[in-house]
């Protein structure tokens, strides 16, 4: 059987139209902002999240260092939640190269901050403190997309403060089909909803939307005008970029809707799952299913998966992230090793599978 990938929606294959759309892409020169597909995808994306312009990034981790340098002098601090992916994965680049100081508050099981943590966490206009510039959210949260009252109370809190709201948005899409079949609504009308919350908005390609590379700024024409400099410095400039942005630009075509079979295939995991002696289940809304199991066994169930060719990480307890490039005979195939690993008599602890992050 072929090797059930469920690292991550971050391992997925372009496919052949994507490809094919690769392929054919028009090209320029996008350092001297000439490249039509760049172009293309730039505009496209501004239109979908209602901001002026976009900037296409390498990554994800870039497109949000340059939000924070673009919202944020040195010196200033931004307000951040103490597991969120800024803060917490993503180097420390606020810090190390923007010279700016994360404030990280407490998140509860659902990933939000506090409104009484926010506030309380504001600095007064004094020379003692650094100066809060920046609000920074995310959505989804380990799958759980953020409820749309708690977002715009935390967007006003900040506003109301004088302070900027940035989303790092890397499964934003997923938020937006969760919302819409919710709502039963389209998803991107519901996109609409959550970004109008925010003045920045990180978008990511590849995750779920199964593109090989790429991430999009998207904001004000002033602060993208920022964040292209802050770019530049961080060696994101690429030139004949469009060859990527074509794959983003059909992702945006044609893997935005069926994100509600990557969250139906997370259902299905965790329905298989639970239940389960000596599994704690904590699924998602979205497309990531997280397992805790007992007697420290996790390691050693990690690598039972592995030697049956199922892919999983460990570093937040097992996690399991269903995408475009995995089926429901995939998903039954990775109950099925988890079942046969807790029937067996001897599921002894091995080293841990390494581990390519939480994204």
């Amino acid at each position: 059987m072929k090797t059930v990938d469920l690292r991550s929606d971050t391992v997925t294959q372009p496919t052949p139209a994507m490809r094919e759309a690769m392929l054919t892409a028009p090209l320029g020169d996008d350092v001297y902002g000439d490249d039509p597909s760049v172009l293309a995808l730039e505009a496209r994306i501004a239109s979908l999240t209602g901001k002026q312009a976009a900037l296409f990034m390498p990554t994800g981790t870039q497109s949000n260092l340059c939000a924070l340098m673009a919202h944020c002098e040195r010196g200033d601090e931004y307000l951040v939640g103490q597991n969120a992916h800024t803060y917490r994965y993503e180097g420390g680049g606020a810090a190390v190269l923007g010279s700016i100081q994360p404030q990280p508050l407490v998140q509860d099981a659902k990933g939000q901050m506090s409104l009484v943590d926010i506030a309380a966490a504001i600095k007064p206009d004094d020379a003692h403190f650094a100066r809060t510039r920046l609000l920074a959210l995310e959505n989804t949260w380990n799958g759980q997309r953020m409820p749309m009252e708690y977002l715009q109370q935390a967007a006003a809190l900040a506003r109301q403060h004088g302070l900027a709201v940035h989303l790092d948005g890397a499964r934003v899409m997923n938020a937006a089909v969760d919302q819409a079949q919710a709502n039963t609504s389209d998803a991107f009308t519901e996109l609409r909803a959550i970004t109008d919350l925010f003045d920045s908005v990180s978008v990511c390609f590849s995750k779920g939307l199964g593109a090989p590379v790429g991430s999009a700024l998207c904001g004000s024409k002033e602060l993208i005008h920022k964040a292209h400099r802050v770019r530049k410095m961080l060696g994101g400039g690429m030139r004949q970029s469009g060859v990527l942005a074509a794959a983003a630009l059909h992702a945006l075509d044609h893997h935005v809707h069926r994100l509600s079979d990557d969250h139906a295939l997370a259902k299905r995991l965790a329905d298989g799952l639970r239940g389960l002696s000596g599994l704690t289940v904590r699924s998602a809304q979205t497309n990531i299913v997280f397992v805790d199991v007992a007697d420290g066994r996790g390691p050693a169930l990690l690598e039972h998966l592995r030697q049956a060719n199922v892919l999983a990480t460990g570093l937040i307890g097992l996690r399991f992230v269903t995408h475009i490039d995995v089926d429901e005979q995939g998903i039954d195939h990775a109950v099925a090793c988890v079942k046969d690993f807790l029937q067996s008599a001897n599921g002894a602890t091995s080293a841990p599978a390494r581990s390519g992050g939480p994204y």
